[in-house]
């Protein structure tokens, strides 16, 4: 993964532990994958908390001068937010969801 890309994705980590995220992972996929260098995944703890964690993020992201590829109006009721800024993927998750997709998992047994 790049350094700034590293370095960013850092910052957002940091940004959404402080806001009450939690198991906060950054996965470097870059090795693995040609569409994008990493994943964050973040647990939220309720609808209210992602609907939140998902509006607050985008002044962060703006701040990094990242672009997002697929910014939504709204905020689904399934649980699991997808924002995709390119070479950074950030997964802002139901714990039912995370548990159910297990990512991290999925992209470990890429890597091997």
């Amino acid at each position: 993964m790049k350094e700034e890309t590293r370095r960013k994705a850092e910052q957002l980590c940091t940004f959404l532990t402080d806001h009450k995220g939690q198991e906060v992972s950054l996965i470097d996929i870059s090795e693995e994958c040609s569409w994008t260098d990493c994943f964050i995944i973040c647990t939220v703890t309720s609808l209210g908390h992602l609907r939140g964690l998902a509006h607050e993020i985008w002044g962060e992201i703006d701040s990094l001068g990242l672009v997002v590829n697929n910014r939504h109006k709204a905020v689904g009721d399934d649980g699991w937010e997808l924002i995709d800024c390119g070479d950074i993927v950030i997964h802002l998750m139901s714990q039912e969801m995370r548990d159910f997709y297990s990512l991290e998992k999925l992209w470990a047994k890429f890597g091997k």
